[in-house]
């Protein structure tokens, strides 16, 4: 499966809300396409480079497709679009278009089914819902109600301030079990951090 690629510094999880401003000719046109055709692109975290210019050195070959939902024009003149979180994939290999912009040939993962809230998870859902009182997170109105570990792992997976690394790992790990205990794990040597 081919897929254009857009390297960020941010990681997307699926069933999660996005903002982004585009401006270079590149993103335009891959936008442009993937809306007539109804189509989703592919979001990878930056590992070396930077975000403008040219391909950046190294990002991440795990990533989440990302679908628009919403376009506007800025009070700056850029397009402004809201995308969600749709599947995850890895990258098998990409190369570079013309107009610099990455291609992916990629393999979809598979999502595991919904598994329901467990009483242990009472403490991750809390947190969610004080993050959801928070006015920037309240902006993206991703409706953070999470419909079981699943969802749960996913957002908060990419709405605690964790490093771009930990993020790219947390996207890798496929039960949502797991990925909750190392959200946990994350969460506590934090706490611990800011002790010291």
């Amino acid at each position: 499966m081919s897929l254009p690629l857009f390297p960020l510094n941010a990681v997307l999880f699926p069933g999660c809300v996005l903002d982004l401003q585009i401006f270079e000719a590149r993103y335009l046109d891959m936008i442009g396409r993937c809306m007539k055709q109804g189509e989703g692109f592919g979001v990878v975290c930056i590992t070396e480079g930077s975000e403008t210019g040219d391909v950046p050195d190294g990002f991440s070959m795990i990533g989440c497709e990302a679908r628009v939902t919403d376009f506007q024009k800025q009070d700056n003149g850029l397009l402004g679009i809201r995308v969600v979180g749709a599947r995850r994939f890895r990258v098998k290999d990409f190369s570079t278009q013309r107009d610099n912009l990455l291609v992916g040939d990629v393999e979809w993962l598979d999502d595991p089914q919904e598994q329901p809230l467990q009483e242990e998870d009472d403490d991750l859902v809390a947190l969610l819902a004080a993050l959801a009182e928070h006015p920037m997170v309240a902006a993206l109105n991703m409706g953070l109600t999470a419909s079981g570990q699943h969802s749960l792992a996913n957002q908060l997976a990419y709405l605690l301030p964790f490093t771009e690394e930990d993020k790219i790992e947390l996207l890798e790990i496929e039960d949502a079990e797991q990925r909750l205990d190392a959200i946990q794990d994350l969460l506590d040597e934090m706490q611990g951090d800011m002790q010291a």
